[in-house]
């Protein structure tokens, strides 16, 4: 695999994909456009005037997401949904929240909820929620084995997140959410509502969060510097225990 520079995954970003077919926007430098069809070929696809795009033997989408998010060249399909947190990582994210004994928080899109069981640990009470019927199964079972004191607390939610009114009653936001065609920042836009005044929000996001140059992403950075939140980077190959290379950030913000 080859690393691909934000430059390069910024112009595959902003490209226009049509089934099959890839069509680049605006004008390129000589040597970005050398780049950019260095990995389009690698990929299968191939320049066809008549198309005014490069074509593909499939759908290119799905594709083309996996490269924006790993910044690695691959021919590997990824479902990037959701990724499971890495238990290490999730201990991370709950001592960054700040959680103390008896407080309220929220993993929305938990998946098998390792950011809730962190938050246990640290004597919280949990709510979470979940939309996958067997992720939440799971869940729920995980819970309920769960021997730590403030696991009788803890309570699921079976439902799809961003269709839930939002309800600003909780002390932290854990989140770990889809990443998929910039999903994770409607996710993190939705949970913010969630939390009390001076409550605080840490979330895992997708790298691209930082650097893609679209009006969701620059907007979201505004929203975070608003706040006086901060963007980080974590170290690559944070996930390859859940099967990804994709790059990762974590923000955190306050209510």
């Amino acid at each position: 695999m080859k690393r691909i520079p934000d430059n390069i995954i910024n112009i595959l970003a902003a490209a226009t994909i049509t089934g099959n077919v890839l069509a680049l926007n605006g004008q390129l430098d000589p040597k970005d456009y050398i780049d950019v069809n260095k990995v389009l070929d690698a990929l299968g696809g191939k320049w066809n005037r008549k198309a005014q795009g490069h074509v593909f033997p499939d759908d290119v989408s799905e594709m083309i997401e996996q490269v924006i998010q790993t910044g690695e060249y691959t021919r590997t399909k990824q479902d990037f949904g959701q990724f499971d947190t890495p238990e290490v990582l999730a201990t991370d994210a709950a001592e960054m929240a700040d959680i103390t004994a008896g407080m309220r928080v929220l993993e929305p899109s938990a998946g098998i909820g390792n950011l809730a069981l962190a938050a246990i640990e640290l004597g919280a009470i949990v709510r979470t929620i979940e939309i996958d019927p067997a992720r939440a199964a799971e869940l729920t079972i995980r819970l309920s084995k769960s021997k730590l004191p403030a696991a009788p607390g803890a309570d699921g939610i079976f439902g799809d997140f961003l269709a839930i009114e939002p309800e600003a009653t909780f002390d932290r936001v854990l989140m770990n959410p889809p990443f998929a065609k910039q999903d994770d920042i409607k996710h993190v836009l939705h949970a913010f509502k969630f939390l009390k005044p001076g409550g605080k929000l840490v979330a895992i996001m997708s790298a691209g969060t930082k650097f893609r140059e679209n009006t969701a992403a620059r907007d979201f950075r505004s929203f975070v510097a608003a706040r006086k939140g901060t963007i980080t980077d974590l170290p690559d190959g944070s996930f390859l225990y859940s099967g990804t290379a994709v790059r990762t950030v974590v923000v955190t913000m306050e209510s």
